[in-house]
């Protein structure tokens, strides 16, 4: 891909070899480049034939496959695509429905019947199926619109609209352009020195940008081609590793830890189908668990950081024969990152601030939210909410979310360093510390844990006094059966004190 001249979807999808394989799927035939191009466009022809068009907002609730990845290329041609987690509530499907002006919706038929029963009165409900030729079809499921002519997107228009998590305050609406998802696609590229002999397996949901960049759009630019089976199953992973020989994949620490563990189990698959890299995103993957992975699957592992706002990437470890620094998550591809002061003055190497970045990934703002924007957006650069800190290389290291930092009593706490103190426990395979409401500190430290084998709290707390000083050591350790995450793999740590229930 030439990321000075691809500026669309349209425009990222016709650089690949016409006849190579571009998008793959389980009992699915492969399909070309021309192909995925040409079914694009009848597609996003076929709802402007129900009345949609570039103003619209059309949402998504399908499981990943290859008819997700159709929809929502085909929703973003014609108008602006809105993948929503299938598994929401009727309140939540909703709520995004009526936050995001959604006109249209596209779903299986006699699946997610909240998404169907939240549709507002004269959204156009679009039914999609597969005939037997294997052709995915969009039919209207009542009345549609006056048929419209299909306007081809160009650079500014609006491809994709996301919510951030949303986890403490309201989720913000963030428009990312068609310029945006191409030049992201492009750094990833870059920085996984993508080629058209690479082959991604994606286990991101598409619902997230993690996997609508990185999984999907990444190795689609680069000429190579994209896996894309149903949703994540751990127990299908290395049968599709088998089948298909990605060379490489990209997924959250959960995801990371759950296949880790059920990897002594197919050491065949492993060795014969070796990948070229391995890649983690969207939270810290600890130290720990990357020498184990590396170990196991006989693959570097690079961690990248990124968020919706900058349309997945901003940084990102190289591959070797590159430096990856331990702790880090590599420096800047395609985009200009720095440390930040709370006044707006950035700061010089290894100083602690907020980690800002600028770039042509960069969306231009939140829909409609000026408040949000007036404190995100500075002079060009945008405020991440991540503390860290950046080293004479340029490489930067995340040392907490800046909603997340604990104030015990005015001693500023990072939870990450907590949490990687506590993997370094052999008994330890997951941990999260958190904040808890405090009658006279203001917060506590508190950790949550799961065990690969057995330990008791107090051996646990010893573990963290050999490093952490006494204010940082958590006073109380909760061993549960598993931690709470959300649907993009994340880790809820600000709710987790209201999750077990704990008052001050």
């Amino acid at each position: 891909m030439d990321g000075k001249t691809a500026l669309t979807l349209l425009d990222l999808l016709a650089d690949g070899t016409p006849e190579a394989p571009a998008l793959l799927a389980p009992d699915r035939d492969p399909m070309t480049f021309r192909e995925l191009r040409e079914r694009v466009l009848a597609l996003a022809e076929r709802l402007a034939s129900f009345g949609l068009g570039r103003e619209d907002r059309i949402a998504i609730v399908m499981e990943n496959g290859q008819e997700m990845v159709l929809s929502l290329l085909a929703a973003a041609v014609c108008g602006t695509a809105v993948p929503l987690n299938p598994r929401y509530r009727a309140e939540e499907f909703a709520f995004y429905y009526g936050d995001g002006n959604v006109q249209g919706m596209i779903a299986a038929p006699g699946t997610v019947p909240d998404a169907h029963a939240a549709a507002a009165p004269g959204t156009v409900v679009i039914h999609a199926a597969t005939d037997p030729s294997g052709i995915l079809r969009l039919e209207p499921s009542g009345t549609a619109r006056p048929p419209r002519a299909l306007a081809l997107p160009g650079p500014d228009d609006v491809a994709i609209l996301l919510h951030t998590s949303g986890t403490t305050k309201r989720p913000k609406r963030v428009p990312i352009r068609q310029r945006n998802l191409a030049a992201s696609a492009a750094n990833v590229v870059r920085a996984c020195a993508l080629t058209q002999e690479d082959r991604s397996l994606c286990v991101m949901p598409l619902f997230h940008i993690h996997g609508i960049v990185a999984s999907m759009l990444a190795p689609l630019a680069a000429g190579g081609s994209a896996v894309c089976p149903p949703a994540f199953d751990a127990l299908r992973f290395f049968g599709w590793v088998d089948a298909f020989r990605p060379t490489w994949y990209s997924a959250v620490p959960a995801i990371h830890q759950t296949l880790l563990s059920r990897a002594g189990r197919h050491a065949d698959v492993i060795r014969g189908n070796p990948f070229r890299f391995i890649r983690s995103c969207s939270a810290a993957l600890p130290p720990t668990v990357i020498g184990r992975m590396e170990e196991v699957f006989g693959a570097p592992v690079t961690e990248a950081y990124g968020m919706t706002e900058t349309t997945h990437q901003m940084t990102s470890n190289p591959l070797p024969p590159g430096v990856r620094k331990p702790g880090a998550v590599g420096y800047g591809f395609g985009v200009q990152v720095a440390i930040m002061d709370e006044a707006g003055a950035l700061l010089t190497s290894n100083a602690q601030g907020e980690v800002v970045v600028r770039g042509l990934n960069v969306v231009d703002g939140y829909e409609n939210n000026l408040e949000a924007n007036e404190a995100a957006f500075v002079r060009g650069w945008l405020r991440t909410g991540d503390q860290g800190t950046m080293d004479p290389d340029g490489y930067l290291s995340i040392t907490g979310r800046l909603s997340e930092r604990i104030n015990r009593g005015g001693e500023k706490i990072s939870p990450l360093e907590i949490d990687h103190v506590l993997l370094r426990h052999p008994a330890v395979a997951e941990a999260l510390a958190f904040a808890v409401p405090h009658r006279t500190l203001g917060e506590d430290v508190h950790a949550a844990v799961v065990l690969r084998s057995p330990a008791t709290e107090q051996a646990l707390r010893r573990h963290c006094s050999d490093f952490l000083v006494d204010f940082k050591v958590p006073r109380r350790i909760h061993i549960l059966e598993a931690l709470p995450y959300g649907g993009t793999g994340k880790l809820r740590r600000n709710a987790m004190a209201g999750t077990l229930k704990l008052a001050g």
